[in-house]
């Protein structure tokens, strides 16, 4: 599978070239193009997650319930996926310690990729964000998207980050949502910053250089009332 992102970072699009009978799993709805060689199916499998409570599972999490599978009988299949929203997409070589994901990140990965549904508690549901992440593990290639740029931090021992940019982490590390410093409790709230999440350990954080909800509510604010 050979894979390259274009037009990077407000509108990427990624081009990927399968072998002969290499598979490619995707969010529904995610292909824009592909050659005629290519066949597509439809499928509520993948990994872990898979069969029916799997693919309730995402869609409770903020995904579809079906995922696309697409088959190339012969080499150099060609097709190009993009996500719903604008901004970029990150490719992701799958290592042994395995990746958190925010639900709604998930674009496409290999066949050899394991998807399964995680639940963040209570840390999550005080964040204001997603309560569910998926628990990518396995080999192969993942493809990510965000809402702006993607940018990588590679932490080494502590590190802050506000919760509505976080796109994915590493395994290695653990986390803790909480006030950012300095603050009280009523002031983060009254001053719009929210809440943070305080990551600690070894490995690499990616994160979304905008906030999908505060932009949703900053353009609603000034859509007209229905009538």
């Amino acid at each position: 599978m050979d894979i390259k992102i274009l037009q990077q970072p407000d509108s990427a699009i990624a081009q990927i070239n399968l072998d002969a009978n290499e598979e490619l799993v995707a969010e529904a709805g995610a292909m824009i193009a592909m050659n005629g060689s290519i066949n597509a199916s439809t499928t509520l499998r993948q990994g872990k997650g898979g069969g029916i409570l799997g693919g309730l599972k995402r869609m409770v999490a903020g995904e579809s319930l079906f995922l696309s599978v697409f088959r190339s009988p012969i080499p150099n299949g060609e097709i190009f996926l993009a996500p719903k929203m604008l901004g970029d997409i990150l490719h992701y070589s799958m290592t042994p310690t395995g990746l958190v994901v925010q639900a709604t990140s998930y674009l496409a990965s290999s066949a050899g990729v394991d998807i399964d549904l995680g639940f963040q508690g209570f840390k999550s549901f005080f964040s204001g964000e997603n309560i569910f992440w998926l628990d990518i593990s396995g080999n192969g290639d993942v493809l990510l998207s965000a809402f702006g740029g993607i940018y990588e931090i590679n932490v080494e021992g502590e590190h802050i980050v506000d919760t509505g940019h976080i796109v994915a982490f590493e395994k290695s590390l653990t986390f803790e949502i909480t006030k950012p410093p300095g603050s009280s409790w009523l002031s983060a709230w009254l001053g719009g910053e929210g809440l943070v999440c305080r990551f600690k350990g070894n490995g690499r954080i990616f994160c979304q250089t905008h906030n999908a909800k505060a932009f949703g509510q900053l353009v609603g604010s000034q859509l007209p009332a229905r009538s």
